[in-house]
């Protein structure tokens, strides 16, 4: 009876580890996560007994002072947990995304012409669109530097839906989507780094730019251990912190320069896992020298296979490598942190809930997020993929129609995590700043919801356009 229930309690745990590995392996789950995170902010933002603490551990003081007999140092300067997540921990983001934007520049969607011309274009037309959306309501407005905000796509949340939706969507299309958003966030990086930094300490600059130099040398010259570039890569980050170029942008210059060969040629990982195998076999199996056969596997055995582990494991390239050890990090750590530092807007009544409020002199920013992200995204993104197709500058995508791209590019209005990163840049004023994060959210969800619709409703349904 007590073996029965051992088995049977080993088997629910090894059941229940089964079930948890398969949530978080699915397409859909970050943006699961992601969304509990932004209602527990709006929570904590919001309750009366939770409000003045929550407000209090994100405004908690985190820099270093370091004293002598007559001078202070502050590191980091003005450093708090929401800027330590916003500029800090948001870091690991940018370098994950730079990873994925170099391995499609280099062996990707966007490796040729003919495949990147088309997402590409598409992206440029779906960043045009909605900041002339949004300067329309904006326009000779203190709020018209918000432009930026409509213009990003958050991919997480864009393929999770279209992951949800099955084969409704040709695998094509969810490769266009893909690629579109990574050009996507390449533009929204430039957008941020031109017209979103602060005053620029060139020298400070300067340096960090000797550092990457160093940095694309050492790679040149095939260096492929981590040390080597983790060390600078933290310097880097420094040097952007006090030079006026948003500091997180230091995660994506450092991306591009981690090599992606691997340190092993696929000769060599031949020969030595053959060499490794041999050896395996011929282990010892009485290494305590009583005549009896050890179990698989021995001390011996656990040497070779974890010499076997490490040659495979250098035998990818380190940017392939560390693209995937952090994407979970990314997708269940880092941005749920985001969210749960800036999601959580103070809604003083329910006025504040309405997008449509314009005031004198300050335009209309809910408006111009909450239409440049419904409507100014998806038409932008529509249009240039007709504009290229028509043009015969790029080719439709395969078993797609034009009713269905329109549904895609309208999951390209969901623009959340880079548009409150945005959001959080454009502004300094509290009040425009939550305006912006209630229309980012409120735009994201109805982008969601249409494209969704759409996507149901145009299945199998295809229109041609002459």
């Amino acid at each position: 009876m007590r073996l029965f229930s051992m088995y049977h309690w080993t088997r629910s745990n090894h059941e229940r580890w089964l079930r948890n590995r398969e949530f978080f392996d699915a397409p859909w789950a970050g943006g699961v996560v992601l969304l509990a995170c932004v209602a527990i902010a709006m929570l904590l933002a919001n309750l009366p007994w939770t409000a003045e603490i929550y407000r209090q551990i994100l405004e908690t003081d985190l820099s270093l002072v370091v004293h002598n007999a007559r001078n202070s140092w502050i590191f980091p300067e003005g450093m708090t947990l929401e800027k330590l997540i916003n500029d800090g921990v948001m870091v690991i983001f940018f370098f994950t995304v730079g990873l994925e934007i170099k391995r499609e520049i280099v062996c990707g969607q966007l490796s040729s012409l003919r495949k990147a011309i088309l997402p590409v274009l598409a992206a440029a037309g779906g960043m045009l669109a909605p900041a002339v959306v949004y300067l329309c309501f904006n326009h000779g407005t203190e709020t018209a530097t918000g432009w930026g905000i409509p213009t990003a796509t958050d991919i997480a949340f864009a393929i999770g839906i279209l992951s949800m939706l099955g084969n409704r969507v040709p695998a094509s299309l969810k490769i266009f989507l893909t690629a579109l958003a990574i050009a996507d966030d390449l533009g929204a990086i430039l957008v941020i780094a031109f017209f979103y930094g602060g005053t620029i300490e060139i020298n400070y600059l300067l340096i960090a730019a000797f550092v990457m130099l160093g940095v694309f040398c050492i790679n040149k010259m095939g260096e492929k251990r981590m040390v080597f570039y983790l060390i600078p890569a933290i310097v880097v980050w420094g040097l952007f912190y006090y030079s006026g170029i948003h500091s997180t942008l230091s995660g994506v210059a450092m991306a591009m320069l981690i090599p992606m060969q691997p340190r092993h040629s696929k000769e060599y990982f031949i020969h030595k896992m053959r060499w490794l195998k041999a050896r395996l076999v011929d282990a010892n199996p009485d290494l305590n020298g009583d005549g009896i056969t050890d179990e698989f596997p021995n001390e011996e055995h656990r040497f070779y296979l974890r010499q076997m582990s490490r040659l495979s494991s250098t035998s990818v390239g380190m940017s392939y490598r560390l693209e995937h050890a952090l994407s979970p990090y990314v997708t269940f750590l880092v941005m749920p942190l985001f969210a749960l530092a800036n999601a959580g807007v103070e809604i003083p009544s329910l006025e504040y809930l309405n997008i449509f409020h314009q005031s004198a002199g300050t335009g209309a920013i809910g408006m111009g997020v909450f239409f440049g992200l419904l409507i100014g995204k998806p038409l932008g993104i529509f249009l240039a993929s007709w504009c290229a197709v028509k043009l015969k500058l790029a080719i439709m995508p395969d078993a797609a129609s034009w009713r269905m791209l329109l549904a895609v590019a309208c999951l390209g209005g969901i623009g959340f995590t880079m548009s409150i990163f945005v959001d959080s840049l454009a502004f300094t004023n509290t009040v425009m700043i939550n305006q912006g994060k209630i229309a980012i959210l409120m735009g994201s969800c109805a982008a969601a919801i249409v494209g969704s619709l759409l996507i149901l409703l145009f299945n199998q349904k295809p229109l041609k356009i002459k």
